[in-house]
């Protein structure tokens, strides 16, 4: 295997499985100057990367077990990483901490959408976090990943997130996005149009639950 093509499987191991240009290719994102352990990624990544979306009461009395280990520097690291398992992990970790200071860091990963896999998991947390600042990145994301057809992204997510959020704030920015999400589905016969929250809602109530502990 040459060089290429070693670089080519750690970007698809990482997720990197679509190479897209974007408006927002030349936004800052804070990066890892560093790899992470083996030590770390068992304590901090493999235990929760595949749970994230679980309501059970064993994955509840999980986090809620570990919950006040969790420090600012696990987050950082775990979004600094180029991986979708560790910045999933990272974003679900800021939510049930409640770290805000890291709604720009998510925001920032969604928008430019270099790995698959954890956008949903940064929309849930931005409709979590329901900041001015959370709304925007939702809104900026769709306006430009609805007019691109063939990328199959979180745009069913991220409108989650929106219809979710009109609901909570007395708002209407699902309107700014129908149109363009009914010309989405047009190369997509199997979707559905219905936008539902009822598991992003369910899965809300867990994080807030969590929070409180």
């Amino acid at each position: 295997m040459n060089k290429k093509e070693l670089n080519e499987l750690k970007l698809h191991v990482a997720g990197a499985t679509v190479s897209h240009k974007s408006p927002f290719e030349n936004l800052y994102l804070f990066k890892n100057d560093f790899e992470l352990t083996e030590n770390f990624i068992k304590r901090w990544v493999m235990p929760f990367y595949m749970n994230i979306n679980d309501i059970s009461e064993e994955w509840i009395r999980k986090l809620i077990d570990v919950k006040n280990e969790i420090s600012p520097e696990i987050i950082q690291s775990n979004l600094g990483d180029f991986n979708w398992r560790t910045r999933q992990t990272g974003a679900f970790f800021s939510a049930i901490t409640n770290q805000t200071q890291f709604i720009d860091i998510i925001g920032t990963h969604l928008l430019k959408s270099e790995v698959c896999y954890a956008g949903t998991v940064y929309c849930k947390v931005l409709a979590h976090f329901n900041s001015e600042k959370c709304v925007e990145y939702l809104n900026l994301y769709l306006d430009y990943y609805l007019i691109k057809p063939d990328l199959w992204f979180d745009q069913r997510s991220a409108l989650e997130a929106i219809v979710y959020l009109d609901k909570v704030n007395s708002t209407n920015h699902f309107e700014r996005h129908f149109d363009n999400w009914m010309k989405f589905l047009n190369n997509k016969p199997f979707w559905s149009k219905e936008i539902s929250t009822v598991n992003l809602e369910k899965q809300l109530e867990l994080i807030e639950l969590v929070e409180r502990f």
